[in-house]
């Protein structure tokens, strides 16, 4: 996912949903997304411009809308950034399969994450 121009830019959108197969059929069918599987927990998804997924591992939001991933070179920077620019740290770092990442709040409350493939 990461590449030359990338760090600190919207980089990947993540859906929280109940059942990764209906979501592909809504999606395939009605935007034409194409998808990758893996696992029973992990979808990602492609529709032609940008790359995202469907996860069941964390509880659908009552207030509904995507995890907004961004991409950083340096993680560990990126975090004392968020830090100093008044977010507040939902999930420190963590590993997952192809990289690294971490989740904050805004100011506003509003839910991002942060990943690196370093």
């Amino acid at each position: 996912m990461s590449g030359k121009g990338t760090d600190r830019k919207i980089d990947y959108i993540e859906f929280n949903v109940t059942d990764i197969t209906r979501s592909k059929s809504f999606y395939g069918g009605a935007f034409g997304w194409t998808f990758t599987d893996y696992g029973p927990e992990y979808c990602e998804f492609q529709d032609g411009r940008l790359t995202g997924g469907f996860t069941t591992l964390a509880p659908v939001s009552a207030k509904g809308g995507p995890l907004v991933i961004l991409f950083a070179d340096d993680l560990e920077d990126a975090l004392g950034r968020v830090e100093k620019a008044g977010g507040t740290i939902m999930k420190p770092i963590f590993a997952f399969p192809g990289g690294r990442r971490f989740q904050f709040a805004d100011p506003d409350g509003y839910e991002l994450a942060v990943w690196s493939d370093r």
